[in-house]
Formats: C-alpha cells, sequence, structure tokens
C-alpha cells in the first residue's frame, strides 16, 4: 500500500509526521512554516470548532471578527505585549508589485506603493480589539463585553512541525472586558474549566490545570492559567490557555467606562485561545503504531461499512441491508460511510480506515446477510466480534461511548503513571533523560533558578496545579525553602 510508518519506540517525531501526512490530515505548502489542512483534517477541526463553539455560546459569548493587519503604532502600545511578539512578527511595507523591466515575466515590489505606516500581520489580536472596544464601551451598562473570534494568525517560527508550531495557525482568540477583577478573574477560570471539560470530554486527553510561573506568562497577563497534556513520548503539551490581563490593555488603549456612582475607571481584562495544534494533541495522545485513534465524538466518520461479496448478485443484497443500516445510524446522529467503492479490496480498505482511525468498522459479507449479524471491529483495541443486525444502532450507540471512555482512561492511566516525584538534582536529571512525563519537584519560586534549569536540562515549569497541596521542601537546584511542587517537564 506504501502506507508504512515509523514504529514510536524507534523514531517518534517521524511516526507523528507519518500519521498526519498519510492519514490525510495535512499536507506541507509552497510556503514555508506553512501547512494545508486536508478535508479529513479539516473535518476533524470542524467538529472540534463545532463543539467548543457551543460551549462558548453557552457561556454568553458572541462571535466577531477583527482586521488580519494591525498598524504598528496600536501594536506597540502594549509595550510588554508588543516585545513578547516582536520577533515572531510578519510586517506589511507595500500595497503594490510591478512588473519588473529588467526580468521578463517576475514581478517586483513598487517602491512608490510604500505604506505611510508598516501593518503587522496579526500574531493575536489584543491590539486591534482593544483600540476598537474603546469606542465600545462607555459604562457599566456595556459591560460585561464578551467576544470570541475564530481567524488565522501569523507567528514566524523558524522550526516548524505541522499542527504543533507552524508560521500559521487556525484559532480562537477570546477578548472580554469586565466592570470588577473579580469578574474577569473569574471568567479566566471559567474559560479554563470550559477548555479542560472540552479536553477530557470530547478529547478524551487528561488534562492537568494550573497557573503559569511568571516567566511562561502570556506577554502583558498578570496571570496565565493553562491545561497541560502529557503525549506518549512523555513530553508535555500545552492545550489550552486563559489569561487575566489585570487593566493593561485598558490602560493602554484608554479604555474606560463610569461605573454605577458615575466614577470613571479602567476595564478589567482577559483573553483565551486554543488552536490547531489540539489536533496534533490528539494525534500523539492516543494513537498508535498502525495510524490515527480517533475519539468518536470528534471522528469525521465515527462508522465505516465495508462490504464483502462476490458477483453483483450478493453486492445488491448486501447494498439493501446496508442501506437500512445506514439509514437507521444516521438516525441516531452517527456520522457513517458506506465504502462500496469497487476500485480497492476490503483489505486495503480495512488498512486504510484503520490508518485513518475511524472508531467502528463494520463488515458485511453475504454469510453475515444470511446469519443476520455484521462483524465488528473497534479501532483501540482491535477486538472484532460479531453483533446482531437486529438492534445494531443500540449495540453501535453503546460501543462508541465504551471507546470514548476506554481511550480517556487508557491516556488517563498512562499520564498518572507517569508523573513523578524528584527530591533533588540528580533524581531530577535522571528522570527527565530516563523516564520523561511529569516531575513534581520544588522550586525557590524565582525566574533565575527557572531559567537555569531550563539552560541546563530544557525542562520547563508547565504549571503549578490549581488547589496544589502545600508543603515544605527544598528547591531541587538550590536547595532553598519551597512551599509547594511544581510539574516540570520537556515540552512541545
Amino acid at each position: 500500500m506504501g502506507k508504512e510508518i515509523a514504529s514510536r519506540k524507534e523514531d517518534y517525531s517521524q511516526w507523528y509526521n507519518d500519521l498526519i501526512i498519510k492519514g490525510g490530515l495535512a499536507d506541507y505548502s509552497a510556503v514555508r512554516g506553512c501547512m494545508v489542512i486536508k478535508p479529513y483534517g479539516f473535518a476533524l477541526w470542524e467538529n472540534m470548532r463545532d463543539v467548543l463553539d457551543k460551549m462558548f455560546k453557552d457561556t454568553g459569548h458572541q462571535n466577531a471578527y477583527f482586521p488580519l493587519l494591525v498598524p504598528k503604532s496600536l501594536f506597540e502600545k502594549e509595550e510588554e505585549n508588543a516585545e513578547g511578539f516582536a520577533k515572531e512578527c510578519a510586517v506589511v511595507t507595500h500595497y503594490r508589485l510591478k512588473v519588473n523591466p529588467e526580468k521578463k515575466g517576475s514581478l517586483m515590489v513598487d517602491p512608490e506603493s510604500k505604506l505611510e505606516e508598516e501593518l503587522v500581520i496579526r500574531p493575536t489580536s489584543e491590539a486591534i480589539i482593544w483600540n476598537t472596544y474603546k469606542g465600545w464601551i462607555q459604562s457599566y451598562r456595556d459591560l460585561p463585553l464578551l467576544i470570541n473570534q475564530w481567524a488565522n494568525v501569523v507567528r514566524w517560527e523558524m522550526r516548524t512541525r505541522l499542527f504543533l508550531r507552524t508560521a500559521e495557525f487556525l484559532w480562537q482568540e477570546g477578548h472580554t472586558a469586565h466592570a470588577t477583577a473579580d469578574e474577569a478573574i473569574a471568567e479566566t477560570k471559567q474559560m479554563l474549566d470550559v477548555y479542560a471539560t472540552f479536553a477530557e470530554e470530547f478529547m478524551g486527553m487528561p488534562v492537568i490545570k494550573g497557573v503559569k510561573s511568571p516567566n511562561e506568562r502570556f506577554a502583558g497577563a498578570l496571570d496565565t492559567y493553562c491545561i497541560e497534556a502529557l503525549m506518549q513520548d512523555g513530553k508535555a503539551l500545552q492545550a489550552g490557555t486563559s489569561h487575566f490581563l489585570g487593566q493593561n490593555f485598558a490602560k493602554a488603549f484608554d479604555v474606560k467606562f463610569s461605573d454605577k456612582e458615575n466614577k470613571l475607571d479602567y476595564v478589567w481584562a482577559t483573553s483565551w485561545g486554543v488552536s490547531t495544534r489540539l489536533i496534533g494533541a490528539l494525534v500523539m495522545a492516543h494513537s498508535d503504531d498502525d495510524g490515527l485513534i480517533l475519539p468518536p465524538k470528534l471522528a469525521p466518520i465515527q462508522v465505516v461499512i465495508v462490504p464483502i461479496y462476490k458477483g453483483d448478485e450478493q453486492k445488491k443484497a448486501i447494498d439493501e441491508k446496508v442501506a437500512e443500516i445506514v439509514s437507521e445510524l444516521k438516525q441516531r446522529g452517527i456520522k457513517v460511510k458506506y465504502d462500496d467503492n469497487e476500485n480497492s479490496r476490503p483489505g486495503w480498505k480495512f488498512a486504510e480506515y484503520e490508518l485513518k482511525g475511524v472508531p467502528v468498522r463494520i463488515g458485511i459479507g453475504a454469510r453475515d446477510l444470511a446469519n443476520s449479524v455484521v462483524e465488528v471491529a473497534r479501532r483501540d483495541t482491535k477486538e472484532k466480534k460479531s453483533y446482531p443486525m437486529e438492534g445494531l444502532s443500540d449495540s453501535i450507540v453503546s460501543l462508541l461511548d465504551d471507546i470514548q471512555k476506554s481511550i480517556y482512561n487508557k491516556a488517563s492511566a498512562f499520564r498518572e503513571q507517569n508523573i513523578t516525584k524528584a527530591d533533588n538534582w540528580e533524581e531530577f536529571v535522571k528522570l527527565l533523560d530516563e523516564k520523561a512525563g511529569f516531575i513534581s519537584a520544588h522550586w525557590n519560586g524565582t525566574g533565575e533558578t527557572e531559567d537555569e534549569i531550563k539552560n541546563l536540562t530544557k525542562a520547563t515549569i508547565r504549571c503549578i496545579p490549581l488547589n496544589n497541596p502545600q508543603e515544605e521542601g527544598a528547591c531541587i537546584l538550590t536547595g532553598q525553602p519551597s512551599k509547594e511542587r511544581v510539574l516540570f517537564a520537556r515540552a512541545y
């Protein structure tokens, strides 16, 4: 078939790339560092987007859209944010090309089209959004303002990897304004909970909710909350962030409101986002050496039916029965595909849908028809079993539910086995090199120590877990006093 994929143990990075490319999720593009999301991958993203969009709207948010281009003077207004993203910014300086007179068939920048002010292609939208909010907010009656946008952003990455880190990616970014700090903090935590619920209940991926250390905070935030997931190679992946921005952006863009006592004050802000990197997380959290394993709640195809027959007569009889089964499954809201393509043999189809991670495969042949049964294979465990055609839709609904729970439980067990305590530097380094995973260790709370640990080991503080137990201990690097453990890991 030409679809061989690398082994996770032998070459994890190549295994990941093979699954993305050969599983039909994405392809490389003519633009360095950018990707093409193929229909199967985009269908997966649409399913994620639809679930999240409903969750946002259920918590009172509305969608809007803001420009891709941000005037540089606006981008510079919040200094920490501007400095934090400066090295990743792509900048538009001219607005026109013209024919190059010295080289036939080529174009050159028209020097007369130089912009009066350079435009930054958004790496994040705080600047353009807060400049807009200034005209939308006058009084406490305009608050809270709860806006989300689905968009693309550009961050000029030098080392890219499909879905995980690309120069352009798709995401959503929420930007909200509130009358008080408490309301803004409550919003920040609420959206973190939305992300955690989505990751665990829909992606089947367990996450740890926590707050970032000062060094790892979003540029311009007072606090960054995050969900951290563990991949099968023992590396962590930041799966979503929610930021309490305080009044930094309101002050930078002069966004004030009059309160109930008619006093003027700056609004309190949040921002929060997840991106197409969640697809990379999904691939690495569950898949195996035979291909993708997709959670039923997000899979573009939940059930595929493959006919096995000899001759037109058998095919016709199978077609008639499958039409009934497909109708029944669709009525239950199941995404089902009947693959009766005659150009491929059943064995090839079985391997193809295994590679694509379709949760349930149903095979049906003439003998099955005679016995009123079908052969059902589940992708996660490879288990095959005969099911009676009578009540098949009930059986499939139950099976999909079981697969969803099963892949979460497997990932959860893996994570629990790979959270290890380290009480001194030797243990810490040994665990990083031999086991990886999350390492729970004491830290003295300074950015200098955090930087030193990162320089020595490439491990970072992934988060300080919420509701973290307090315990006296000694920092693994300096031996200085510490009141709690934090989670370290090497990360994507």
